[in-house]
């Protein structure tokens, strides 16, 4: 048994959800927020069994793929050096960070 950990982008986890679901994979999604940028982040739990992992996988990387968006990362102050450190940058967002780990036991009542 497996369990996966899946931190994906907020807006990507709908999408990955209703993917897996459509699949008969059961998971559970806790809102959460990144430190960077942040932004709502979405970690997926997921209990498996071994072979199931890859499919698994494979419906993240269709879901949750990396893109380019601008953000503002320092807000803007009143001198000339804050508002150029506060202009937008474009940052990559998206894709999946996931965690597998192996389960001793797993029960569902």
């Amino acid at each position: 048994m497996k369990l996966l950990t899946v931190i994906v982008q907020g807006d990507d986890a709908p999408f990955l959800l209703e993917s897996l679901t459509k699949r008969g994979f059961r998971a559970t999604r806790i809102n959460t927020a990144g430190g960077f940028l942040k932004k709502p982040n979405a970690t997926i739990l997921l209990g498996l069994d071994d072979e199931e992992v890859d499919d698994v996988l494979a419906v993240i990387r269709t879901n949750c793929q990396t893109r380019l968006e601008w953000a503002n990362l320092l807000p803007g102050g009143p001198g000339l050096d804050d508002f150029l450190l506060a202009q937008p940058i474009e940052v990559e967002v998206g894709g999946a960070t996931v965690f597998v780990l192996d389960v001793e036991q797993f029960v569902r009542l």
